[in-house]
């Protein structure tokens, strides 16, 4: 079912673009009421960003995949409550083809990672554990695209990523409004092809969008 707006249980609009299956939209709803129920005591998101939870959370995590339409397998790196992760798995829960692995350290939240990919029956593994440690003894087949929000600055990014990137993964990072002072820095170490895209939610921020990334010789 094609639709031009995205709406929540109540019938709100939390966006005006896209193509989402009411069936997406239903596990989305679930996803969210698990959040929300697991907040009190594991505190996965900002308090401040509950009112705005699918806008701010929700509707962000969908550039994520809508970057890179194509890909099929995904890592999300530093998964927390799953946004992007948890949300790219539900967007792709149809597609036989498709898997979303997400690298958290935190036990309990990992847990939460788990429950949401049942709950919602989306196809995805939780690695738990270090993120370097995860990557550096990978061992669950190729890498399409690896995600991360809210994680760690972009030079960060790329040393966390770069087993994945090496072997051609491409990478999506959310990034606020300092993005270009952070892709400046990062030059310094590292060649990339990147293309800009303004965000949704924030006019002001950016989803950065990486391919053929290397690091330089020193």
């Amino acid at each position: 079912m094609r639709r031009s707006e995205v709406l929540n249980s109540s019938g709100q609009v939390v966006h005006k673009y896209g193509d989402v299956s009411r069936e997406t939209l239903e596990r989305l709803q679930i996803y969210v009421d698990l959040v929300l129920k697991w907040q009190p005591a594991q505190n996965l998101i900002a308090p401040s960003t509950i009112p705005d939870i699918w806008t701010r959370h929700v509707v962000d995590s969908l550039q994520s995949v809508w970057s890179y339409p194509e890909a099929k397998t995904w890592v999300d790196i530093g998964s927390g409550a799953g946004f992007p992760g948890v949300v790219t798995a539900i967007l792709l829960a149809d597609d036989p083809e498709a898997h979303v692995h997400m690298i958290e350290s935190n036990q309990r939240k990992a847990a939460f990672l788990r429950t949401a990919l049942r709950e919602t029956g989306s196809k995805g593994t939780v690695h738990p554990g270090r993120i370097e440690s995860v990557a550096k003894d990978w061992s669950s087949g190729r890498v399409d695209a690896v995600s991360a929000r809210a994680l760690a600055s972009l030079e960060t990014l790329f040393q966390l990523s770069e087993p994945f990137t090496r072997q051609g993964a491409k990478a999506v990072f959310h990034k606020g409004q300092d993005f270009q002072r952070e892709v400046n820095e990062a030059t310094a170490r590292w060649g990339f092809d990147l293309v800009e895209k303004i965000s949704l939610v924030d006019p002001t921020s950016r989803m950065l969008l990486f391919s053929n990334i290397s690091a330089r010789s020193e």
